[in-house]
């Protein structure tokens, strides 16, 4: 907020972000065009390196790089005093987004761009199968028929049965799991710590957890691949900037179908500049998922809209 205005700032959303107060849908819907933009060049810069990196030591440099974006964070921690439980809530969540990230690095240098974007989308439905298994967060039907039928879109992109399975599916699959869990680990942690803390203390543990399977396979690195890195870094630090954006300026109604656009982007990249053919399983799979993600969030938000104006006394 601008330190000139005065007004209260608006509540938080159940996802942590205040809502849009002034409605700016075209700029909501230009943000997340922006961040979709920069989260397909991230999984192409990670693609490039993948036959000269290893992966592990790939996301390794990639987050230690991108502390430098979180330091100011991280040094805020010798002002605060927090339980030991949070501590160790905080270990716990970068060990499992440790191996999230170690997979997902893996996974984009055996498998198609495409696959790699659309079975991405997977994360927000293991969120909300384990919010209603941990937290207790209602499973009503059309969540449940949105949740069926992303796992059928699942099941087209991967086809078992109907061809080879590479590793790097398997990868991915436990990638948006993992992904999942964390950021259900994160949701007490944003109640128990500032949200700065909370992603300066994820980049901080990633980092320490990425680093023995990077010592374990480092190779020497040129000051080309270190700049690509760097780059990498700064593109996902400007994704998670933008996508916040797209939040604060418009609702969840707007910006959310945008995201969508994420796959075309993937199917157009992985064709023109690698030669990845395009597959019409993953499309119709992955469109599946898609459609199903964004219903959930739709409704979601449909539902913080009913609550909101029935706690509003008359």
């Amino acid at each position: 907020m601008n330190a000139l205005n005065t007004r209260p700032d608006p509540a938080p959303a159940a996802n942590g972000l205040p809502e849009p107060r002034d409605q700016r849908p075209v700029a909501g819907v230009l943000y997340m065009l922006g961040a979709g933009l920069c989260f397909v060049a991230l999984t192409a810069g990670v693609k490039v390196l993948g036959g000269t990196i290893p992966a592990a030591q790939s996301a390794f440099l990639r987050y230690a790089l991108g502390l430098i974006f979180v330091l100011p964070a991280i040094g805020t921690l010798r002002r605060i005093s927090l339980p030991s439980r949070v501590w160790w809530a905080f270990g716990w969540r970068g060990v499992v987004h440790s191996l999230a990230v170690l997979l997902w690095f893996f996974a984009m240098t055996r498998i198609p761009l495409a696959e790699v974007s659309a079975m991405g989308y997977l994360n927000p439905i293991w969120i909300t199968i384990g919010a209603a298994l941990f937290l207790g967060e209602g499973l009503k039907l059309r969540r449940i028929m949105a949740i069926i039928v992303a796992i059928a879109g699942a099941m087209v992109i991967l086809r078992p049965g109907m061809r080879a399975l590479d590793l790097g599916h398997f990868a991915m699959l436990a990638t948006s799991l993992g992904f999942g869990i964390s950021y259900l680990m994160a949701k007490p942690l944003s109640a128990l710590a500032p949200p700065s803390i909370v992603v300066g203390m994820l980049s901080l543990t990633v980092t320490i957890g990425l680093a023995p399977f990077a010592l374990a396979v480092w190779v020497p690195v040129s000051w080309e691949q270190l700049g690509l890195l760097f780059l990498i870094a700064s593109v996902a630090t400007g994704a998670h900037f933008l996508m916040t954006m797209a939040f604060v300026a418009a609702p969840i109604t707007v910006t959310q179908p945008v995201t969508a656009l994420q796959l075309v982007w993937a199917v157009a990249l992985g064709a023109i500049f690698f030669g990845e053919p395009v597959d019409p399983y993953v499309v119709a799979g992955g469109v599946m998922v898609v459609a199903a993600v964004i219903f959930i969030a739709l409704r979601e938000h449909q539902l913080r809209l009913r609550e909101k104006s029935e706690s509003v006394v008359p």
